[in-house]
């Protein structure tokens, strides 16, 4: 009872701007993502970042289900090699492979797999 009694009392007592400062920590992928790929694939990754108007092709929409649908290691194909004929370039020479399972795993955050049928 006792141990009870000081749990809840750490949980109930503890400070409200570390309760929000664990619940607001930014992951690896989303920094990286915010560094190099918000400008086109926008905020929600949805193709509409700020740069994406002057651009000839559309960036891609993380939640249309052709993008959806890519499996794991087609998205790490184009984060690496980028994609033919479009302003998406290859991100081998300046991200890590570690860098580039983080940015991967961000965007399944945005925009989570779903299997085409």
């Amino acid at each position: 009872l006792v141990i009870f009694v000081i749990s809840w009392g750490c949980i109930v007592l503890w400070p409200e701007g570390v309760r929000a400062q664990q619940t607001t920590m930014i992951s690896a992928g989303e920094t990286i993502y915010r560094l190099h790929c918000l400008r086109c694939h926008g905020k929600a990754g949805d193709g509409r970042g700020p740069d994406s108007s002057t651009l000839i092709v559309p960036p891609t929409d993380f939640h249309s289900p052709e993008s959806t649908g890519k499996s794991e290691l087609d998205l790490r194909a184009s984060v690496i090699w980028g994609l033919v004929f479009s302003p998406m370039h290859g991100w081998w020479d300046r991200l890590s492979s570690e860098e580039i399972r983080e940015v991967i795993g961000y965007i399944r955050q945005l925009a989570p797999y779903q299997p085409r049928i």
